[in-house]
């Protein structure tokens, strides 16, 4: 650790964030914001440890320890961060496939999840859920079914004749599966799909900028004024999942570059190293810690026992007596226990 003492750092720093760009709304929010030091490091420890647990989860999946679909968050981190960082733990959050990072920020743990990543006993969803089904209070999980979001402009349109204070978030990695979106939609102004539902385009690839808008986008559904919409500009290192290498449809160059420009953890180490708000010490301990935290939380995952047989066909209803289920024949009997 650095022999500096905590009173050496600045506490607090006013840093100059991207405006974005708006539609039908007669504000925007702040292009200056406050960041102080305890909320930088808790979002550099926050994308540290999902950056590091992705890795670690592809690592898992090229050995065959983790099966089945995977679909991993490095490098739209600021995304999560920043959502969390403008709402609170008792507003409710669902996303879609690409559900670790979410569940990490909405409580689960490091342990939890990847344990539900090799499918065993001390996984978030008992090891019966895997990558895209993933819960935590006020969190209903990933949503692995890409059609079951095709209905939108029907929400759309019920949230605004209700009123209904709702933040829809469209986190624009610039392609669809393979698919970049200038190929595949005719128009990329995401954030004007609502229509008759105010829309904000944000830099995600900024934590700061993600955070206030999502305040913005909050105080907005708070005040009684109905839902919003969010698009926020962000790139995945990987491919959509991990059976897709993701470079045959992108240049190797194009991922460095973004890497090299725009990479959220690297953007906010650089916003607290030059405005004395860390040191590089300090950040490396931070790193030392999370490093160690995903390989006990990979040993855990690697050496919990898998579920029993007798718990496959628990938990198909919340608070029902137990029941009989079928099996792959008419002769199979399984019992289920809420």
């Amino acid at each position: 650790m650095s022999v500096r003492s905590y009173a050496d750092f600045t506490t607090q720093a006013t840093f100059e964030i991207k405006k974005c760009d708006v539609h039908k709304l007669d504000e925007a929010p702040a292009t200056q914001v406050v960041m102080t030091r305890d909320e930088g490091l808790q979002y550099y420890r926050t994308m540290q440890t999902m950056r590091r647990m992705e890795l670690k989860a592809d690592q898992l999946y090229k050995q065959k320890i983790i099966r089945g679909f995977c679909h991993l968050y490095d490098g739209q981190e600021a995304c999560a961060v920043g959502i969390e960082g403008g709402i609170t733990l008792s507003d409710h959050l669902i996303t879609a496939y690409r559900a670790h990072g979410y569940t990490y920020t909405r409580g689960g743990t490091v342990k939890e999840i990847m344990a539900e990543l090799t499918g065993r006993r001390g996984g978030i969803a008992k090891g019966k859920g895997g990558s895209m089904h993933m819960y935590c209070k006020n969190f209903y999980g990933g949503n692995g079914i890409v059609g079951a979001q095709g209905q939108i402009f029907e929400t759309y349109n019920m949230a605004a004749l209700w009123k209904l204070p709702a933040i829809f978030v469209c986190e624009n990695n610039r392609y669809g599966m393979g698919t970049s979106v200038e190929r595949a939609s005719a128009s990329t102004d995401y954030y004007k799909r609502g229509d008759y539902i105010p829309g904000l385009r944000v830099d995600g690839m900024d934590v700061l900028c993600v955070r206030e808008a999502t305040r913005f986008a909050a105080d907005h559904c708070r005040s009684g004024k109905g839902p919003i919409l969010m698009e926020l500009q962000t790139y995945r290192y990987h491919g959509h999942s991990m059976s897709d290498p993701g470079v045959s449809y992108r240049t190797r160059e194009e991922i460095q570059e973004v890497r090299g420009k725009s990479d959220p953890i690297s953007l906010l180490k650089d916003r607290m190293l030059s405005n004395n708000m860390a040191s590089v010490e300090e950040l490396k301990e931070i790193d030392v810690e999370v490093r160690k935290e995903i390989e006990d939380a990979a040993q855990f995952a690697t050496t919990d026992p898998e579920p029993p047989l007798e718990e496959l066909c628990n938990h198909i209803f919340y608070n029902d007596p137990p029941l009989e289920v079928r099996g792959t024949n008419p002769w199979t009997k399984l019992k289920s226990v809420s």
